[in-house]
């Protein structure tokens, strides 16, 4: 796998992609007809930093998750867990996703959306995957406030 795509799969793009579909879903819903020139911009700009958010949280979860991804055949291929990546790499990789997606946020968007996208963040990344996964069965189920959030980074940032 070349390094490019090692670096992708850290991503859990197809994962990301329904992430940011829900935040697009949230943007539109929240815009009455159609969006002006700032609402769009701040939309497609939103849209990039919750995608690089996203991301960024998929990437710590691999990191954290890699000695228990070794065990299951569904997640054995990952780059960290066949050791084609060093878990320095991914998590200087995370850690430039979720710098430019906060950056982006703050100056490109607003505050708001920058501060409920970075508790997502720190929701799955940490939260669900350190502590809720491992405790209780119910982990996706309280986990999913992370992932119920999208909408609302969404609807945020256009308005």
């Amino acid at each position: 796998m070349s390094v490019i795509r090692q670096y992708w799969s850290l991503t859990k793009p197809r994962v990301v992609a329904l992430i940011v579909f829900t935040a697009l879903v949230g943007m539109l819903l929240a815009i009455d007809g159609m969006p002006d020139a700032q609402q769009a911009t701040r939309g497609a700009l939103g849209f990039l930093g919750i995608w690089l958010a996203a991301a960024s949280a998929a990437a710590i979860n691999q990191i954290l998750d890699a000695r228990i991804d070794a065990k299951m055949a569904r997640t054995s291929w990952r780059p960290l867990v066949v050791g084609d990546l060093k878990p320095w790499q991914a998590l200087v990789f995370a850690l430039v996703l979720a710098a430019v997606s906060m950056t982006v946020l703050v100056v490109w968007v607003n505050p708001v959306t920058a501060a409920l996208t970075f508790a997502s963040l720190i929701g799955y990344a940490v939260v669900y995957t350190v502590f809720l996964k491992r405790a209780t069965p119910q982990n996706i189920v309280i986990g999913g406030i992370a992932g119920a959030a999208p909408p609302l980074l969404g609807w945020a940032s256009v308005t």
